[in-house]
């Protein structure tokens, strides 16, 4: 499924179609990008039955020594079952701070970079799926991955998922769907 524009607007669609999919492949492992909560909440709605890990930005990303998602909203998620992550990111990370600082050339930005020729939401699904691998929170099976392009879900992934030091080991199985434009 393409969408005709990235962003918030396609969240429900999105899901719906990441549901279904992942019910067809019998998929209960199911990754879901959330920096206020907003997505997280409808995916508890749309994925009952699964195994929902849902990943948000670490904290400073937005002010320093400050969550963005708030304790409450995690709290609440994490008393209805959920695994809530706030992690560095897995494509940018400490290179994003030396890229500030220094010029040159940083091959985990340029994968960032590659991966954003799909659509930012796209980097997302890959970003959280290495994220949420990496805080031991899959178990190596097949996953759907949804991200988006800054609120929102728009992109939907089925893929075998990574560690950040086996990232090349990831497989992008299927794009459930994304933006058309962006």
């Amino acid at each position: 499924m393409y969408f005709d524009k990235p962003g918030k607007d396609n969240t429900d669609q999105t899901l719906k179609l990441a549901a279904k999919r992942a019910k067809e492949l019998a998929i209960n492992e199911v990754v879901v990008a959330s920096s206020s909560g907003f997505t997280a909440g409808k995916a508890i709605e749309i994925f009952d039955g699964c195994r929902l890990t849902v990943v948000t930005y670490h904290s400073g990303f937005k002010e320093p020594f400050k969550n963005v998602m708030s304790a409450d909203v995690k709290a609440d998620l994490q008393n209805k079952g959920i695994t809530v992550i706030a992690a560095s990111h897995a494509l940018s990370g400490i290179e994003r701070s030396i890229a500030k600082k220094h010029s040159g050339v940083y091959p985990v930005l340029m994968i960032a970079d590659t991966l954003r020729l799909f659509g930012q939401g796209i980097k997302v699904a890959v970003e959280v799926a290495v994220m949420a691998a990496d805080a031991g929170a899959l178990t190596g099976k097949d996953i759907v991955s949804i991200g988006g392009s800054g609120h929102g879900a728009d992109s939907a992934l089925v893929l075998k998922p990574a560690h950040q030091n086996n990232f090349f080991d990831m497989r992008i199985r299927e794009v459930i769907c994304k933006p058309r434009s962006f």
